[in-house]
């Protein structure tokens, strides 16, 4: 399998086609009554958690929140790192590094127990203790407020503390596409010793996407709804992205026999395999028939979601 991957891998397409998808058209707001109540609530907040995708982790997060909301001591939790690829995690470190960001840390929320969430409240401790701000009594009571673009795993991140810390379950709604949070929430307590509340949050994408490529990153990792971008336009991307870094575990995994970077070769296989057909009127020389076709958007619609889950191997997009 292996010989076979390496000589059809050498002739893939090196270049995506950019051009021609409208920005405008994917993002349509940049949420500002949601910005405005983060701000409205700053006063009470002594440290911002901002949950990324850590498959993204250059990529797409929303610059308004260092104009409007950096004036906290700041923690940037990277989230999914069990589906990333983390072979390069110290260049990233180091390109956030010079972007003045050096609180760090990955995390994977849906694990139980995960031994990176058990740091965050010693790390915000700690930068909240140090920041020129800290004025408390006694009586020590913290409040963080947890920010990110959406479906990034805000709401996974404060739930998964509330469970660490309090063996609690969900306070907040949890759900695989963006928008699940609509309103800043009251405060829900995470943890006793220290008392911690955690504000979440709407996700808020930025006003200004930098590019298509980005917009499509974002896309792919479903911080967008995907009927916005078209799910065929996501799944080319993503064989695209697949075939670039030569992770070819879509052609086991949907039994193709070698690589391919034509999506519409690629999502008819899907179909023929997964059964996801579909009667099409035709119009013949004997009258209408009906005619089985392979449905490329369920085709597409499972493609994405077997890369979301890292069922297609793990991924660092930027």
């Amino acid at each position: 399998m292996s010989g076979l991957v390496t000589h059809a891998a050498l002739r893939l397409s090196r270049n995506f086609d950019f051009s021609g998808r409208d920005l405008a058209h994917w993002f349509p707001g940049h949420m500002a009554k949601g910005l405005k109540k983060m701000q409205a609530s700053l006063k009470k907040v002594d440290c911002l958690i901002e949950v990324h995708d850590a498959r993204i982790p250059l990529s797409g997060r929303n610059p308004v929140f260092k104009e409007t909301l950096g004036v906290r001591p700041h923690l940037l939790v990277l989230n999914k790192m069990d589906i990333a690829d983390l072979t390069n995690k110290q260049r990233v470190l180091k390109e956030l590094d010079e972007q003045g960001i050096r609180n760090v840390l990955f995390t994977d929320c849906f694990r139980d127990k995960d031994v990176h969430v058990k740091k965050i409240v010693p790390i915000v401790t700690d930068l909240i203790q140090k920041s020129d701000r800290y004025h408390r009594t006694e009586n020590v009571e913290y409040c963080l407020m947890v920010i990110g673009v959406p479906n990034v795993g805000k709401s996974s991140l404060i739930n998964a503390m509330r469970r660490m810390y309090l063996r609690k379950g969900k306070a907040s709604r949890v759900g695989g596409a963006p928008g699940i949070t609509r309103a800043v929430l009251t405060k829900i307590q995470v943890c006793e010793r220290p008392m911690i509340y955690l504000l979440d949050t709407p996700g808020v994408l930025s006003p200004h996407i930098e590019s298509v490529e980005v917009g499509l990153k974002l896309a792919l990792c479903g911080t967008i709804l995907d009927h916005l971008v078209g799910e065929e336009t996501i799944a080319d991307y993503l064989l695209f992205t697949l075939n670039k870094h030569q992770k070819f575990h879509y052609v086991e995994h949907y039994q193709l026999g070698e690589p391919c970077d034509d999506l519409q070769t690629v999502l008819k296989k899907i179909a023929v395999k997964l059964g996801k057909t579909q009667k099409i009127r035709a119009l013949t020389g004997v009258g209408d028939v009906k005619v089985l076709m392979p449905n490329y958007s369920a085709a597409a619609y499972d493609f994405i979601r077997m890369f979301r889950k890292g069922e297609l191997g793990k991924v660092m997009l930027d």
